[in-house]
Order: structure tokens, then sequence, then C-alpha cells
């Protein structure tokens, strides 16, 4: 399910039998990592149908590098050539993997429905390996995950919110608790062990929500694993609360059947802060770019430009500064700067810096997680 530019986990959808005797199991959670991949080499390629389940499940099982996790932004149903299958293979042993982008705990929940429907045991094993690396990252300060393992840059050991890192995990792991499809063949060991883990990272997401002058907000992207205090991503993404981010992780706690006093407090104090954070009267305006601009990790064929409009719909930045909730905007040089138009134009039109990503939330499913759970 996409929606507002973030990519949520959402439940395996079954449809009736197909030509290849399995019911389809839906690549969704896999719509990011695919993006991306397209991004940098192009949709020209051979894909398997997403009825393939096997092919799949198959290429994930390739993917996987021995210590259980995968790396991230790989397109599962690339149909590959024998030289590719080689270079992975011989990549097994390389122990760099990533949570970034949904990633792992997507490719565990395939398998997972894949196993349900193949009873084929190498499905499981994989999935079953790929949760306990995924339990043994959970970080001992906080119950967080970090962006990628072994770290490469100033950011990759960070306790991560950014791109559902770690909610990604918490909903993954509350399925096991719950015995949720696909995970009913969980054994009781390993679902109590979820359990506690589930437990740990559901206070550390309480832990890490900010205050200004004592009243909750938002979350950053990333804290200090150790200090828990909002850290900068990349050289562009400063110590922030983050609206979209705020979104992400206020979608899993409203999909907590039974919220906790503490758990609805959070979610309160964040959506009043998403709608405190709304700017009125702009609009991003798009300007097509001809002949296209290439830069390094994308072709830009637009520009933007944030212009005044007393008719335009609610916008939110991404970025709110820690203490006086203004707008924070920077270059890759890792300098904030004023505004928009002081942004480098690979940046504008490679990054979102405002968006509606809370609209949908504030409107429709707010309301009615509140009528849900009777919230006055």
């Amino acid at each position: 399910m996409k929606r507002f530019g973030a990519i949520y986990l959402g439940l395996w959808v079954l449809t009736a039998p197909t030509a290849y005797g399995y019911e389809t199991v839906r690549l969704d959670s896999f719509s990011d990592a695919v993006h991306h991949w397209q991004n940098r080499h192009g949709k020209d390629y051979a894909r398997y149908s997403d009825d393939q389940i096997v092919e799949i499940a198959d290429n994930i099982l390739l993917y996987q590098r021995q210590n259980g996790g995968w790396i991230e932004n790989q397109d599962p149903a690339r149909k590959l050539d024998p030289q590719e299958i080689a270079a992975i293979t011989a990549q097994k042993s390389d122990p760099r993997v990533s949570f970034d982008n949904r990633n792992i705990y997507a490719q565990i929940e395939y398998l997972m429905a894949v196993y349900d429907q193949t009873k084929t045991e190498t499905y499981r094993a994989a999935a079953m390996k790929g949760l306990a690396f995924t339990l043994s990252q959970q970080m001992p300060v906080c119950g967080g995950w970090p962006h990628t393992l072994p770290p490469s840059t100033d950011y990759h050991h960070k306790l991560t919110i950014a791109d559902e890192v770690t909610s990604g995990n918490l909903r993954m792991l509350r399925k096991i608790s719950l015995k949720q499809a696909p995970f009913t063949s969980i054994n009781e060991t390993t679902r109590q062990t979820t359990e506690a883990a589930l437990k740990r990272g559901d206070d550390c997401v309480l832990k890490l929500q900010i205050r200004q002058n004592g009243v909750l907000t938002g979350w950053a992207g990333q804290y200090d694993p150790v200090s828990l205090m909002p850290s900068k991503g990349r050289t562009f993404e400063l110590p922030a609360i983050v609206s979209q981010e705020t979104v992400a992780m206020l979608d899993y706690l409203m999909s907590i059947n039974h919220p906790a006093p503490q758990q609805i407090a959070a979610i309160e104090g964040a959506v009043n802060w998403l709608k405190r954070s709304e700017i009125k009267g702009y609009t991003l305006k798009t300007i097509p770019l001809d002949p296209p601009v290439k830069y390094d990790y994308h072709t830009a064929t637009f520009d933007r430009e944030l212009v005044a409009d007393p008719a335009a719909p609610p916008l939110w930045a991404r970025f709110y500064d820690l203490n006086d909730n203004s707008v924070v905007l920077a270059n890759r040089d890792g300098l904030r700067v004023k505004t928009y138009a002081d942004i480098h134009p690979e940046r504008r039109s490679g990054y979102s810096w405002y968006g509606d990503w809370p609209q949908r939330l504030i409107e429709v499913e707010y309301p009615a997680w509140k009528a849900r759970h009777s919230v006055k």
C-alpha cells in the first residue's frame, strides 16, 4: 500500500489460485526497493509476475546473506541470468545488510507466506534465520534498530525511525506475537521471544517521542544509539522532527488493537503537533526541464518552486526545528539554509522537502481511530 510517498507494510493479500498452482502473494512491501532499483537501472528488464511466488521466493533465498539478512533496494521479481546468479552467490559471505527502505522484514514475511502454501521447509528456515538476525540487532539501550550493518557512514549505526526501520520491525513482531498470518506456524518459544522484543521496542518508541516545552510532538529520523538524542542522517538531513516519519510511526501505533494509555497519549500528542505544523497558503510548483539534467543518483526532468497560493491545500515541511518548530532545510554540504530557493536544484528535484503526508491521517485515519477506541 503506497500513500503520500511512504510505503507501509500491509497484510499479504491472497487471490484465487493461479495458473502456477498457488495463490498470489503481493509484492507491495517491496515497492520501495523496486522503485530504488529502477531509479538506478531503469525498467527495461524481465520480471516474474506476482503469481510466480516460487520463483520470487527462490530469488529471495539467493539474495539472503549468510548472516541471515539482505541488502536493500533489490527487485525480488527480477529474472536473473546465470552470470548474475553467480555474482550474487559469491557475495553471500559479505556481512553487509540493511533494514533501510523497508528491508529484511519484507523478505521474512514473504517467505513465510510462500511456506504457508508450499510447505517447503527451505523457505521457513530462511525466514527464521532472518528473524533471528533481526532480533539479534535490536539495540541494547533502546529497542530500536540500526539502518545498515556493518556501518559504512556516520548514520548507519544510529537508531533509525526513517523508512520504517523500527516501526516495520515492530509491526512484524506484533503479527508474530498475535499469531497472525503468515506467522501461524511460529513455535511458542520463538513467539515469546518476539513478544519480549516487541515490548522493548514499543517502550522505546514512547521514549523517543520529542517534546517541545514539555509538549509531545513527533519523532526524529535517527537517534544516537547511546544518548538517544535526535541525530542527523545524510548530510542534508539535519536533526529535526520529521513529519513523514511521524506519520509512519502513527500508522504503526494506531494499528495496535488495544493501545495502552501512554500509546494513546503519544498518538494524540503527535497528531496535535502535525495539525499545528500545517503550512497554509503555499504550494509546490513543478517546472519541467528540457533537456533533463543528469545527477549522480537521479536524472531530473523537473525543478520545483515554493509559491504563494491562498487556495492551496494543506502542506507540511519534512523537517521541523527541535526547539522552535521552524522549517529546517539544508544542502548536501550540511549547512542549513533559509528558503526553499536556497536548496540546490539537485536536492529540489531529488528529495521531497514538502508534502501532504499527514493529510489523510488527520482527515480520515485519526478520526476513525478515535471512534474505534472511544477517544474524546
